[in-house]
């Protein structure tokens, strides 16, 4: 798999801008003064389908050859991605089956269904989802979407980033939630093309860390998971982003539940705006790195919004 360009990231968004939002970069004062720093959310959460995948999926659906989009796509997900493929196969005249983990967010299987999707809940984790969808894809003759290991996926979820620096200049971190590892690896693309003194932090739940070790040991590793951060609840890690987050990423944190849980807080407090838990991991991020931070202009990914009243009720009770 060769690693996108920052000219892939470009050519990328010529494919993508009739299909999707220029989010705002926004800085608030509460924030700022929490963290003694310049703070700027990206709101990503006010994307189409309420988060960043959707770029990735219209950019690759959108560049698929006719046989590929005639045979339709397969891919598994526990939710943001799973709607991105859905969308964009709707949206390029195709069809989409996306496999699910057993307990997926019931609000995401809903919406992947309104767009067409065919949904399968099979697996108590994400790994299982996904090992039955290449079965699926390779059965069936459709193509596979790799949730991690696909460059034109990357390329699309890295305009996030081009927005980012064209919006704002002089930003010393950028704290970006890491599941798969996709828009990590697109914010690393692309700042170092844009703003090489730039340095971008990725954030993961210490209670699903095989993306964190998989980067600290330089070797690709299955770790156990438990998290309610949906889109970061993932088992293993993908070699990929892995490839590029070893090259070209600055620092990689975990943060706790609890942390993250008041990120989700924090975040309707402060921006009056929801945000679910993976997106909510930078914020709870920039919470424990405050001494790193102070002083400095920093950008937080809100990178999704999709989370129902239970889970705003769970994260209002533990994170209060």
């Amino acid at each position: 798999m060769q690693q996108p360009t920052f000219a892939d990231v470009l050519d990328a968004r010529r494919m993508i801008t009739p299909y999707v939002h220029r989010t705002p970069t926004r800085r608030y004062p509460v924030l700022s003064d929490m963290l003694d720093a310049d703070v700027w959310v990206k709101h990503e959460n006010f994307q189409v389908l309420g988060a960043f995948k959707v770029r990735g999926g219209l950019n690759l659906v959108g560049r698929a050859p006719d046989n590929h989009r005639k045979s339709g796509f397969i891919s598994a997900s526990t939710g943001n991605h799973g709607q991105s493929v859905a969308f964009a196969a709707a949206t390029f005249g195709s069809s989409a089956t996306i496999v699910v983990p057993e307990a997926a967010n019931p609000l995401k299987i809903r919406a992947m269904q309104a767009l067409g999707a065919d949904v399968i809940q099979h697996g108590a984790f994400f790994e299982e989802s996904r090992e039955l969808a290449e079965r699926m894809a390779e059965e069936r003759g459709a193509r596979f979407v790799h949730p991690a290991n696909e460059p034109l996926l990357i390329a699309g979820v890295g305009t996030y980033s081009l927005e980012i620096h064209e919006d704002l200049g002089e930003i010393d971190y950028i704290v970006v939630p890491l599941g798969a590892g996709s828009g990590a690896a697109g914010a690393c693309i692309v700042t170092d093309a844009m703003s090489p003194h730039t340095k971008v932090i990725a954030v993961q739940a210490a209670s699903a860390p095989a993306a964190y070790e998989s980067w600290k040991q330089g070797r690709l590793v299955t770790v156990g998971m438990q998290t309610a951060a949906e889109g970061l609840a993932t088992g293993g890690a993908y070699e990929l982003p892995q490839s590029i987050l070893r090259e070209r990423l600055h620092d990689f944190v975990v943060v706790s539940e609890s942390r993250i849980a008041s990120g989700v807080v924090l975040y309707m407090e402060a921006t009056r705006t929801l945000v679910e838990h993976a997106g909510a991991a930078s914020l709870a991020a920039a919470l424990d790195l405050k001494d790193r931070l102070k002083g400095k202009r920093v950008v937080l990914v809100a990178s999704g919004a999709n989370i129902g009243p239970t889970q705003i009720a769970a994260a209002i009770e533990s994170g209060s």
